[in-house]
């Protein structure tokens, strides 16, 4: 075990790295406000119309892709 001198370095090292450590920021809400178009058939968030289109395509093929203007607000 670390004594005096030692043990208060130790102390102040794990601390600087902890500090180092902390802070990592969540990118949830940018994610959120970039996903503004919600598919009408399954209500799964697209970030513009083109992807919508896509994803309509390939996971409802039944049902027609609504125009782009339906989604301007």
């Amino acid at each position: 075990m670390a004594r005096g001198k030692q043990k208060e370095q130790a102390r102040e090292k794990a601390q600087k790295l902890a500090e180092s450590k902390k802070g990592g920021q969540s990118q949830l809400g940018a994610r959120a406000a970039g996903l503004k178009i919600n598919c009408p058939v399954c209500k799964n968030p697209a970030s513009n119309y083109n992807v919508l289109k896509v994803h309509m395509e390939a996971k409802h093929p039944k049902d027609t892709v609504p125009p782009e203007s339906s989604f301007s607000s």
